[in-house]
Protein backbone atom coordinates (compact mmCIF):
# COMPACT_ATOMS: atom_id res chain seq x y z
CA UNK A 1 0.00 0.00 0.00
CA UNK A 2 1.23 3.39 -0.77
CA UNK A 3 -0.01 6.83 -1.59
CA UNK A 4 1.59 10.33 -2.60
CA UNK A 5 2.52 12.86 -0.05
CA UNK A 6 2.31 16.06 -2.13
CA UNK A 7 5.73 18.22 -1.57
CA UNK A 8 3.87 21.50 -1.31
CA UNK A 9 3.31 23.26 2.29
CA UNK A 10 -0.26 23.27 3.51
CA UNK A 11 -2.42 25.72 1.84
CA UNK A 12 -5.72 27.01 2.57
CA UNK A 13 -6.85 25.88 -0.92
CA UNK A 14 -6.38 22.03 -1.91
CA UNK A 15 -6.71 22.09 -5.59
CA UNK A 16 -9.68 24.50 -6.44
CA UNK A 17 -11.68 23.68 -3.83
CA UNK A 18 -11.44 26.24 -0.34
CA UNK A 19 -10.76 23.88 3.16
CA UNK A 20 -13.90 23.87 5.01
CA UNK A 21 -14.47 22.51 8.45
CA UNK A 22 -17.31 23.13 9.33
CA UNK A 23 -20.15 20.34 9.34
CA UNK A 24 -23.32 22.96 8.01
CA UNK A 25 -20.92 23.79 4.99
CA UNK A 26 -19.96 20.46 3.76
CA UNK A 27 -21.20 19.20 0.37
CA UNK A 28 -23.36 16.78 1.81
CA UNK A 29 -25.98 17.17 4.46
CA UNK A 30 -24.73 14.68 6.91
CA UNK A 31 -24.67 12.92 8.62
CA UNK A 32 -27.77 10.48 7.00
CA UNK A 33 -28.54 6.96 6.94
CA UNK A 34 -26.35 6.72 4.68
CA UNK A 35 -23.12 8.54 5.74
CA UNK A 36 -20.09 6.01 6.47
CA UNK A 37 -19.06 6.45 10.07
CA UNK A 38 -15.56 6.00 11.07
CA UNK A 39 -14.06 5.99 14.78
CA UNK A 40 -11.07 6.14 16.77
CA UNK A 41 -10.87 4.30 20.24
CA UNK A 42 -8.59 4.70 23.36
CA UNK A 43 -8.45 6.12 26.72
CA UNK A 44 -8.49 8.70 27.48
CA UNK A 45 -9.51 10.34 24.15
CA UNK A 46 -11.12 13.62 24.96
CA UNK A 47 -7.86 15.40 23.05
CA UNK A 48 -7.61 13.75 19.87
CA UNK A 49 -7.10 16.19 17.01
CA UNK A 50 -8.37 12.66 14.51
CA UNK A 51 -11.88 13.78 13.63
CA UNK A 52 -10.87 17.16 12.77
CA UNK A 53 -8.12 15.45 10.71
CA UNK A 54 -10.51 13.09 9.60
CA UNK A 55 -13.28 14.75 8.65
CA UNK A 56 -11.60 17.79 6.94
CA UNK A 57 -10.37 15.35 4.52
CA UNK A 58 -13.56 13.71 3.75
CA UNK A 59 -14.82 16.82 3.21
CA UNK A 60 -11.84 17.87 0.98
CA UNK A 61 -12.59 14.54 -0.85
CA UNK A 62 -16.04 15.23 -1.06
CA UNK A 63 -17.09 11.57 1.00
CA UNK A 64 -19.97 11.09 2.52
CA UNK A 65 -18.44 10.04 5.90
CA UNK A 66 -18.16 10.90 9.78
CA UNK A 67 -15.12 10.75 11.69
CA UNK A 68 -15.91 10.13 15.82
CA UNK A 69 -13.83 9.66 18.78
CA UNK A 70 -15.12 7.38 21.44
CA UNK A 71 -13.42 6.48 24.70
CA UNK A 72 -12.80 2.79 25.82
CA UNK A 73 -11.56 1.33 28.89
CA UNK A 74 -9.58 -1.89 28.86
CA UNK A 75 -12.80 -3.57 30.36
CA UNK A 76 -15.02 -2.59 27.40
CA UNK A 77 -12.91 -3.40 24.91
CA UNK A 78 -14.28 -6.60 23.89
CA UNK A 79 -18.40 -5.51 23.46
CA UNK A 80 -16.70 -2.14 22.06
CA UNK A 81 -15.18 -5.02 18.95
CA UNK A 82 -18.42 -6.33 18.97
CA UNK A 83 -19.79 -2.77 18.47
CA UNK A 84 -17.78 -2.03 15.53
CA UNK A 85 -19.04 -5.36 13.90
CA UNK A 86 -22.84 -4.96 15.01
CA UNK A 87 -22.88 -0.99 14.12
CA UNK A 88 -21.16 -1.26 10.60
CA UNK A 89 -18.51 1.22 11.59
CA UNK A 90 -16.65 1.49 8.33
CA UNK A 91 -12.88 1.75 9.81
CA UNK A 92 -11.17 2.60 13.10
CA UNK A 93 -8.42 4.26 14.41
CA UNK A 94 -6.63 2.52 17.65
CA UNK A 95 -5.42 4.60 20.11
CA UNK A 96 -3.34 4.10 23.91
CA UNK A 97 -3.97 1.46 25.63
CA UNK A 98 -5.87 -0.57 23.17
CA UNK A 99 -2.96 -1.18 20.02
CA UNK A 100 -1.69 -4.81 21.71
CA UNK A 101 -5.36 -5.86 23.45
CA UNK A 102 -7.38 -5.22 20.30
CA UNK A 103 -5.59 -8.24 18.20
CA UNK A 104 -7.24 -10.67 19.52
CA UNK A 105 -10.81 -9.42 18.49
CA UNK A 106 -9.70 -8.84 14.72
CA UNK A 107 -9.88 -12.12 12.03
CA UNK A 108 -6.62 -11.29 11.00
CA UNK A 109 -3.50 -8.69 10.66
CA UNK A 110 -1.06 -7.70 8.19
CA UNK A 111 2.67 -9.09 8.42
CA UNK A 112 4.00 -5.89 9.78
CA UNK A 113 1.00 -5.92 12.72
CA UNK A 114 2.17 -9.14 13.37
CA UNK A 115 5.80 -8.21 13.80
CA UNK A 116 5.09 -5.74 16.00
CA UNK A 117 1.90 -7.57 17.85
CA UNK A 118 0.78 -3.88 17.49
CA UNK A 119 -2.35 -2.25 15.64
CA UNK A 120 -3.42 1.07 15.42
CA UNK A 121 -5.72 0.90 11.89
CA UNK A 122 -8.35 -1.40 11.45
CA UNK A 123 -10.31 -1.61 8.40
CA UNK A 124 -12.70 -3.58 6.39
CA UNK A 125 -11.53 -6.52 3.50
CA UNK A 126 -13.88 -9.19 1.95
CA UNK A 127 -16.17 -9.16 5.51
CA UNK A 128 -13.31 -9.77 7.73
CA UNK A 129 -12.02 -7.20 9.69
CA UNK A 130 -8.19 -6.56 9.81
CA UNK A 131 -5.24 -4.86 11.68
CA UNK A 132 -2.35 -2.90 10.51
CA UNK A 133 0.13 -0.53 11.89
CA UNK A 134 1.25 2.43 10.54
CA UNK A 135 3.00 4.17 13.48
CA UNK A 136 6.23 3.54 12.56
CA UNK A 137 6.16 4.60 8.57
CA UNK A 138 4.22 7.63 9.68
CA UNK A 139 6.42 8.67 11.88
CA UNK A 140 9.59 8.43 9.40
CA UNK A 141 7.44 10.56 6.82
CA UNK A 142 6.94 13.63 9.62
CA UNK A 143 10.59 13.55 10.82
CA UNK A 144 11.99 13.22 7.26
CA UNK A 145 9.40 16.25 6.52
CA UNK A 146 10.31 17.72 9.87
CA UNK A 147 13.97 17.77 9.32
CA UNK A 148 14.23 18.50 5.54
CA UNK A 149 16.49 15.69 4.60
CA UNK A 150 16.20 11.50 4.94
CA UNK A 151 17.31 9.65 7.99
CA UNK A 152 19.38 7.42 6.52
CA UNK A 153 22.93 7.19 7.93
CA UNK A 154 21.54 9.01 11.34
CA UNK A 155 21.90 7.80 14.58
CA UNK A 156 18.43 7.47 17.04
CA UNK A 157 17.48 6.85 20.64
CA UNK A 158 14.48 5.52 20.98
CA UNK A 159 12.52 5.77 24.62
CA UNK A 160 10.63 3.27 25.15
CA UNK A 161 9.67 -0.34 24.44
CA UNK A 162 6.04 -0.23 24.05
CA UNK A 163 3.87 -0.60 20.68
CA UNK A 164 5.04 2.60 18.85
CA UNK A 165 8.68 2.21 20.08
CA UNK A 166 8.56 -1.52 18.17
CA UNK A 167 6.58 0.29 15.48
CA UNK A 168 9.03 3.27 14.97
CA UNK A 169 12.28 1.16 15.64
CA UNK A 170 11.05 -1.62 12.32
CA UNK A 171 10.48 1.36 10.55
CA UNK A 172 13.59 2.90 11.08
CA UNK A 173 15.70 0.17 10.19
CA UNK A 174 13.87 0.41 6.97
CA UNK A 175 14.81 3.88 6.75
CA UNK A 176 18.41 3.40 6.35
CA UNK A 177 19.64 4.73 9.98
CA UNK A 178 22.82 3.86 10.89
CA UNK A 179 22.62 3.56 14.70
CA UNK A 180 18.91 3.20 16.96
CA UNK A 181 20.08 3.02 20.63
CA UNK A 182 16.74 1.89 22.43
CA UNK A 183 16.22 2.36 26.07
CA UNK A 184 13.95 0.89 28.43
CA UNK A 185 13.14 -0.43 32.24
CA UNK A 186 12.56 -3.98 31.13
CA UNK A 187 15.41 -6.09 30.26
CA UNK A 188 13.60 -7.96 28.12
CA UNK A 189 11.08 -5.64 26.58
CA UNK A 190 14.30 -3.71 25.60
CA UNK A 191 15.24 -7.33 23.93
CA UNK A 192 12.16 -7.41 21.89
CA UNK A 193 12.48 -3.90 20.26
CA UNK A 194 16.34 -4.05 19.86
CA UNK A 195 15.24 -7.69 17.43
CA UNK A 196 13.28 -5.66 15.01
CA UNK A 197 16.00 -3.08 14.37
CA UNK A 198 19.08 -5.60 13.73
CA UNK A 199 21.46 -5.29 12.63
CA UNK A 200 21.81 -1.44 13.86
CA UNK A 201 19.52 -1.85 17.00
CA UNK A 202 21.18 -2.12 20.49
CA UNK A 203 20.32 -1.72 24.24
CA UNK A 204 21.68 1.34 26.10
CA UNK A 205 20.79 3.39 28.31
CA UNK A 206 20.01 7.82 28.69
CA UNK A 207 23.55 8.59 28.97
CA UNK A 208 23.89 7.25 25.16
CA UNK A 209 22.31 10.21 24.46
CA UNK A 210 25.51 11.80 23.55
CA UNK A 211 26.18 10.05 20.61
CA UNK A 212 23.25 9.80 18.61
CA UNK A 213 21.79 12.58 16.06
CA UNK A 214 18.08 12.26 16.60
CA UNK A 215 15.60 11.45 20.48
CA UNK A 216 12.27 10.31 20.22
CA UNK A 217 10.37 9.95 22.98
CA UNK A 218 8.13 6.95 22.15
CA UNK A 219 6.36 6.44 25.94
CA UNK A 220 3.50 8.57 27.14
CA UNK A 221 5.82 10.12 29.92
CA UNK A 222 4.72 13.97 29.52
CA UNK A 223 1.35 13.27 28.30
CA UNK A 224 -1.78 15.34 30.25
CA UNK A 225 -4.24 13.31 32.00
CA UNK A 226 -1.84 10.00 32.80
CA UNK A 227 0.27 8.95 35.36
CA UNK A 228 3.40 10.68 33.28
CA UNK A 229 1.88 14.00 33.15
CA UNK A 230 4.53 16.78 33.70
CA UNK A 231 7.59 14.90 33.50
CA UNK A 232 9.99 14.05 31.34
CA UNK A 233 11.35 10.61 30.09
CA UNK A 234 15.22 12.09 30.04
CA UNK A 235 16.97 14.42 32.28
CA UNK A 236 17.47 18.10 30.26
CA UNK A 237 21.56 17.91 31.22
CA UNK A 238 21.79 15.35 28.27
CA UNK A 239 19.55 17.20 25.55
CA UNK A 240 22.18 19.37 23.57
CA UNK A 241 21.71 21.58 20.94
CA UNK A 242 22.78 19.51 17.91
CA UNK A 243 20.14 17.00 18.82
CA UNK A 244 17.03 17.01 16.97
CA UNK A 245 14.40 16.07 19.83
CA UNK A 246 11.12 14.12 18.35
CA UNK A 247 8.27 13.60 21.28
CA UNK A 248 5.46 11.80 19.74
CA UNK A 249 3.23 12.81 22.75
CA UNK A 250 1.06 15.51 20.98
CA UNK A 251 -1.12 16.50 24.32
CA UNK A 252 0.07 19.23 25.42
CA UNK A 253 1.65 20.13 22.24
CA UNK A 254 4.54 21.61 24.38
CA UNK A 255 5.33 18.90 27.05
CA UNK A 256 8.20 18.70 29.59
CA UNK A 257 10.58 16.92 27.27
CA UNK A 258 10.51 19.91 24.19
CA UNK A 259 10.52 22.43 26.85
CA UNK A 260 14.46 21.18 27.87
CA UNK A 261 14.95 20.82 24.14
CA UNK A 262 14.13 24.02 23.57
CA UNK A 263 15.87 25.72 26.64
CA UNK A 264 19.04 24.06 25.31
CA UNK A 265 18.26 25.21 21.68
CA UNK A 266 17.75 21.97 19.98
CA UNK A 267 15.46 21.25 17.31
CA UNK A 268 12.22 19.60 18.41
CA UNK A 269 8.54 18.58 17.56
CA UNK A 270 5.65 17.10 18.84
CA UNK A 271 3.36 14.21 17.72
CA UNK A 272 1.25 16.03 15.58
CA UNK A 273 2.92 15.42 12.46
CA UNK A 274 2.83 11.72 12.99
CA UNK A 275 -0.57 11.83 14.01
CA UNK A 276 -1.39 13.99 10.39
CA UNK A 277 1.12 11.06 8.31
CA UNK A 278 -0.97 8.26 10.36
CA UNK A 279 -4.60 9.74 9.36
CA UNK A 280 -3.66 9.96 5.94
CA UNK A 281 -2.37 6.53 5.57
CA UNK A 282 -5.40 5.32 7.15
CA UNK A 283 -7.41 7.77 4.80
CA UNK A 284 -5.71 5.67 2.01
CA UNK A 285 -6.41 2.62 3.43
CA UNK A 286 -10.13 2.95 3.88
CA UNK A 287 -10.95 4.89 1.13
CA UNK A 288 -8.84 4.17 -2.10
CA UNK A 289 -8.26 8.07 -2.40
CA UNK A 290 -5.62 9.97 -2.33
CA UNK A 291 -5.20 11.81 0.98
CA UNK A 292 -5.57 15.62 1.53
CA UNK A 293 -2.10 15.69 3.54
CA UNK A 294 -1.34 19.42 2.93
CA UNK A 295 -5.11 20.14 4.83
CA UNK A 296 -4.28 17.65 7.22
CA UNK A 297 -1.80 19.21 8.23
CA UNK A 298 -2.96 23.08 8.44
CA UNK A 299 -5.61 21.22 10.52
CA UNK A 300 -3.02 19.52 12.62
CA UNK A 301 -1.15 22.53 12.81
CA UNK A 302 -3.68 24.70 13.61
CA UNK A 303 -5.42 22.51 16.80
CA UNK A 304 -7.96 21.39 15.14
CA UNK A 305 -9.34 24.68 14.01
Amino acid sequence: MSYHLPEQSAAMVYGDRPIIHQRSMSVFPWPTGATKTFAVIGDPIDHSLSPALLNAAFTAAKLDAVFVALKVDREHLESAAYGIRSMGIAGLSVTMPHKEGVIGHLDRITDRARKLNSVNCIFWDDGELVGDSTDGPALVSSLESDLRESLAGKSVMILGTGGAARAIVLSLEEAGVSEIVVVGRREEAVARVVALGRPVAHAGTIHDAKNVDILINATSIGMAETDGEGRSPLPAELIESRHFVCDIVYYPLMTPLLADAQAAGARFSNGIGMLAHQAARAFWIWTGHEPPIDIMLHVVHSGGH
